[in-house]
């Protein structure tokens, strides 16, 4: 469900989720997010990258590894759509209800990495991601199916133009 709010647009689930009056606002809460999550990290050596603290269920390297989990798959969706391919949510052969695997993937997949190498990889991943966002107009992010809109457009006009063959005889 959608509200508008101050001239806001937020999504309402359990409450309502954080808005955002424009891009650079988005962009500027990813960053200090990511910068406070990845300072969390700085005095970990590789010793202790696969040790528990008591009430916390993931060592840095796995939360590391989900965060860098998620960044690929929100960029493969993305990808994927683009391509007009099917978009397998939340990963190909794996269920919502099978997020443990899909965690289970993530943490395997960086198990071997060398701890300063993944926080380098998440700081590159982020930057990626602010990249993707900025990429996109305030309406593509914040108005539901203006990206599909815009996208429909795009590739209309691109067919229809004279540099590129019409889809029909």
């Amino acid at each position: 469900m959608m509200r508008r709010q101050r001239g806001r647009l937020i999504r309402l689930r359990r409450g309502a989720m954080q808005g955002y009056e424009s891009k650079e606002a988005l962009i500027a809460e990813i960053r200090k997010t990511a910068g406070l999550f990845a300072a969390e990290f700085d005095d970990v050596a590789e010793a202790d990258a696969d040790s528990t603290v008591e009430g916390v269920d993931r060592t840095p390297r796995e939360m590391l590894a989900y965060q860098l989990g998620w960044m690929g798959l929100l960029r493969g969706w993305d990808a994927d759509e683009l391509a007009g391919k099917d978009v397998a949510m939340p990963a190909p052969g794996c269920k919502w209800n099978q997020m443990g695997v899909l965690y289970q993937g993530f943490y395997d997949e960086h198990r071997a990495e060398p701890f300063e190498h993944l926080k380098r990889s998440f700081e590159d991943d982020v930057d990626a991601l602010v990249q993707w966002v900025d990429g996109f107009s305030d309406e593509e992010l914040f108005e539901p199916g203006a990206r599909t809109r815009v996208h429909r457009q795009a590739s209309m006009q691109r067919r229809c133009s004279p540099r590129w063959p019409a889809p029909w005889p």
